[in-house]
């Protein structure tokens, strides 16, 4: 999540800080293509990663992969999308990466740690922050990644935390767009 959002988060902003922005808003392309553009290469980037941590885990550690890799993966891909809609999100609203690098960590880091019961448990927390708790997405993967990894269960179990994290994903990617766009515009 870290790595995502804030590779991502630096890179809208780059462009504004060496002065090629005015050239891709003039460029012929749409929104939809340089968010795509700008987003392929580091959810790449990201599943790589990802596995590699798994791997080295079941190597290391002999952690067992109990359930379906196809669903691990199409897990994993949709946590990345949305966390790298939340760098995207924080480059359209910045306009230096030293910000942009602040803001990306402070939305990724903390939530990610503290937040998502990954650390501190959930159902320990105060009733305001367990409330805050659900829109952070980690919440939502880790339950997937032990469901998946440790236990070995389906998609019909975990269907609810798919749910949140593809609702995460389209609407961080939908307003990173729409403010790409009015900043294009």
């Amino acid at each position: 999540m870290i790595s995502c959002v804030v590779s991502t988060s630096l890179s809208i902003v780059r462009e504004k800080e060496r002065g090629t922005w005015e050239q891709v808003r003039m460029a012929p392309i749409s929104t939809v293509s340089y968010v795509l553009g700008k987003t392929i290469p580091y959810f790449f980037i990201s599943l790589v990663s990802a596995f590699l941590i798994i791997a080295a885990a079941m190597v290391l550690f002999s952690l067992p992969v109990r359930g379906s890799w196809e669903l691990l993966l199409f897990a994993v891909s949709l946590f990345i999308v949305g966390a790298l809609g939340t760098g995207l999100l924080v480059s359209t609203m910045v306009d230096s990466q030293a910000l942009a690098f602040l803001i990306g960590l402070l939305l990724s880091l903390l939530p990610t740690f503290i937040l998502s019961g990954f650390i501190f448990p959930i159902a320990s927390m105060p009733a305001p922050i367990r409330v805050i708790t659900y829109i952070v997405p980690a919440r939502y993967f880790l339950v997937v990644l032990r469901g998946i990894v440790l236990k070995g269960v389906g998609f019909g179990v975990l269907a609810d935390q798919f749910l949140a994290l593809a609702v995460y994903a389209v609407v961080v990617l939908g307003l990173a767009s729409a403010r790409l766009a009015k900043e294009r515009g």
